[in-house]
C-alpha cells in the first residue's frame, strides 16, 4: 500500500525557514514524479512545487525564488526547503505522488510573529 509522511512542519517567524520532508513507501519512488501542495482551511489546495523523476523542478510563481524541492531517491524520501517565509505561507503541506488519487496527512507550517 502506497503512503506518504509528511514532517518538519512548526511554528517560525516571518523571514525564517524550514524544511519540510515527506517519507514515501510501498511504491517505486525514483520511477515517479512529487509534488508539494499546499492548504488553508476554507479554501482550494494549491500547488507549491513539483520535481520530475531526472530531478527537474518547477515552482508557483508565489515560492519560486524562496522554496527548493529536492529528491533523495536511495531514502525515498522528498524534500521543501522553505527560506523567506511570510505569513502567506501558512497552510497545511502536503506531498503528493503526481498521478496517484491518495494523499498523506500533512503538516502545518504557520509563519508568525
Amino acid at each position: 500500500q502506497a503512503q506518504l509522511e509528511e514532517s518538519g512542519g512548526d511554528l517560525v517567524q516571518p523571514g525564517g525557514s524550514l524544511r519540510l520532508s515527506c517519507r514515501a513507501s510501498g511504491f517505486v519512488f525514483s520511477f515517479v514524479a512529487m509534488s508539494w501542495y499546499r492548504q488553508v482551511q476554507g479554501k482550494e489546495r494549491e500547488w507549491v512545487a513539483s520535481i520530475d523523476r531526472d530531478g527537474i523542478a518547477a515552482y508557483s510563481d508565489s515560492v519560486k525564488g524562496r522554496f527548493t524541492i529536492s529528491r533523495d531517491n536511495e531514502k525515498a524520501t522528498l524534500y521543501l526547503q522553505m527560506n523567506k517565509l511570510n505569513p502567506e505561507d501558512s497552510a497545511v503541506y502536503y506531498c503528493h505522488q503526481v498521478g496517484a488519487a491518495y494523499w498523506g496527512q500533512g503538516t502545518q507550517v504557520t509563519v508568525s510573529s
